[in-house]
């Protein structure tokens, strides 16, 4: 039995979009470890049979002597266990677990750059220099020797391989976290006035102050609706809006907040049209359960997010940052059930195709077999 340990930065985050994945490797045979900052998950992976190796570590953090304790937690938990396979995600994981593998000679490692989020949507000359800075970093630690690099959509598989970053033989295209389709399937459109929700946390990067902007719009010219915000702030991201200002644009009438929900499929049985107007994503999940629900979405031509949307046949895409264009095209949703219900059962059609959860589970349990086998082809010596 291949011990495979997976290092990602918050519990939450595992169980939304690993842990379908975690399961069928433990049904491969794989022991399952998980190494993360436990949160509210931590007797779920337990029970479900997963050891957890608790982490104490901020996402956002940059104090030296922090990190350089959250490295030493990383090296003691990977030179006590000594992995076969590794599979990390996203930024800090990948970069402090491949320099600890590569220092301990652990070859067969999965890195997944995920969305990549606040690093590459941050403005500025702070902004600018983070990119710099990571970018350098990920050169030399995203592709060491032994490895694949998941990506969720063809750009930034093809920018990375582009840059140098990634060879083009170890970049592997797995479509997000899958969906669903049974939990989220299409019901009745509810009567009444008609819902336009955004799912996500609560981050600037997502667009969600352009959402806003639009909802204040389309109340201006009296377009019936209800725009809704579904998602809790993340004050370890440095995009987090904060709970006060959601609590007044509530109060302004401007849009409804619901805060964090558990129950995604039921929310967007209440909606009619979903709303991502992110800066950037690897592959949004929200819009692919919200397609697979048989909604028509709006988000925009942006990375991670045109990926997702056929623009005209599942939805719409506008450029990001631009609450008039994110206005008119909810206007046009709005204003016509057919083409929605038609974008609706196209976007469904979409998600069964490429996004289904089945889809991504059996892809990425035969990378750990691809990774296991060459290992065994050098050598079997992952140390």
């Amino acid at each position: 039995m291949a011990k495979l340990l997976y290092f990602i930065s918050e519990d939450w985050f595992f169980c939304s979009h690993f842990l379908d994945r975690a399961i069928a490797a433990q049904r491969a045979g794989h022991e399952v470890l998980v190494l993360t900052r436990v949160a509210a998950h931590g007797e779920r992976l337990r029970q479900l049979g997963f050891r957890l190796l608790p982490l104490r570590m901020e996402r956002s953090g940059t104090h030296p002597l922090r990190e350089l304790g959250v490295l030493r937690q990383v090296w003691r938990a990977y030179r006590a266990e000594r992995p076969e396979l590794l599979h990390h995600v996203a930024l800090k994981p990948i970069l402090y677990g491949s320099l600890v593998a590569r220092c301990l000679g652990l070859r067969a490692v999965v890195n997944a750059p995920v969305g990549m989020g606040y690093v590459f949507t941050a403005g500025g000359a702070r902004g600018r220099a983070l990119r710099a800075l990571v970018r350098l970093a990920l050169r030399a630690l995203l592709d060491p020797p032994g490895s694949k690099v998941v990506f969720e959509n063809e750009e930034d598989l093809a920018a990375s391989v582009r840059d140098g970053s990634v060879r083009a033989d170890d970049a592997v295209l797995i479509r997000g976290a899958g969906v669903d389709m049974a939990v989220f399937a299409p019901a009745e459109p509810p009567a009444g006035t008609p819902v336009v929700v955004l799912g996500a946390r609560m981050l600037r990067d997502k667009g969600v102050q352009e959402f806003v902007a639009a909802a204040r719009l389309l109340r201006a010219r009296q377009v019936d609706v209800r725009c809704v915000l579904v998602g809790a702030p993340d004050p370890a991201n440095p995009s987090s809006l904060t709970r006060e200002q959601l609590e007044r644009w509530q109060a302004e009438g401007a849009v409804e907040w619901w805060g964090h929900r558990d129950d995604m499929a039921a929310v967007l049985r209440q909606c009619h049209i979903a709303c991502l107007p992110s800066y950037r994503e690897g592959l949004p999940k929200f819009l692919l359960e919200a397609m697979a629900c048989g909604l028509a979405v709006v988000s925009t031509d942006a990375t991670g997010c045109r990926q997702a949307v056929e623009h005209g046949v599942t939805g719409l895409l506008v450029p990001p940052r631009d609450a008039g264009a994110l206005a008119r095209a909810l206007e046009r949703l709005l204003r016509d059930g057919q083409e929605r219900a038609a974008m609706g059962r196209a976007g469904r059609e979409r998600v069964q195709r490429l996004f289904d959860d089945r889809i991504v589970v059996r892809d990425t349990v035969a990378l750990y077999r691809q990774l296991m086998a060459e290992s065994v082809t050098v050598g079997g010596a992952w140390r």
